[in-house]
């Protein structure tokens, strides 16, 4: 698979993998209401009916942060995965990453990979330093394959066991 991280049309930054197959793997920032209602559809589907993390909606006030990044990934034309990212100190550089899902059917093609490098490639070029997330057990490996580190001990997050983790962010080398 290759990645590459560019800039879509002058401003949206948008990070583009080809797969084994040839088809390309675009995670971007939701665009526009539409993208945007992928996005928590998807999330919805996700986390709340198939995994049952939050009742009713998994919304909340990051949400409606002009600061938060909706990010989308679209694959074969149909809209497939997000991820939520969003400075929590400015001042430090430190952001966090959250809401990664994947649409069950696109599981086994390699869609999680591109997210998190999209979240961790836009916050560095965002001007972060360093990201942090809180890791369903289940996806501490698929993580540390992307060069997650955990940070600290398993603890309770929306109810459920979660790993800390953490991710130094690199400037990206490309972002024409």
């Amino acid at each position: 698979m290759t990645t590459a991280l560019s800039r879509r049309d002058g401003r949206t930054l948008c990070l583009s993998s080809v797969d084994s197959h040839g088809a390309v793997i675009e995670c971007r920032a939701a665009a526009n209401v539409g993208e945007r209602m992928w996005h928590y559809r998807i999330r919805h589907q996700v986390f709340v009916v198939e995994q049952g993390v939050f009742a009713g909606s998994d919304l909340d006030r990051h949400d409606l942060r002009p600061d938060v990044v909706h990010g989308i990934a679209v694959y074969r034309g149909a809209y497939v995965g997000t991820v939520r990212f969003f400075p929590l100190n400015p001042d430090t550089g430190l952001w966090q990453g959250d809401r990664l899902a994947v649409l069950p059917q696109y599981r086994t093609a390699g869609i999680g990979s591109p997210l998190v490098r999209f979240a961790v490639a836009a916050a560095a070029a965002l001007g972060g330093q360093r990201m942090i997330a809180h890791v369903q057990l289940a996806n501490v490996r698929f993580f540390e394959r992307l060069g997650w580190q955990r940070s600290g001990e398993v603890e309770t997050y929306v109810g459920l066991p979660h790993q800390p983790m953490t991710i130094a962010l690199a400037p990206p080398a490309d972002t024409e």
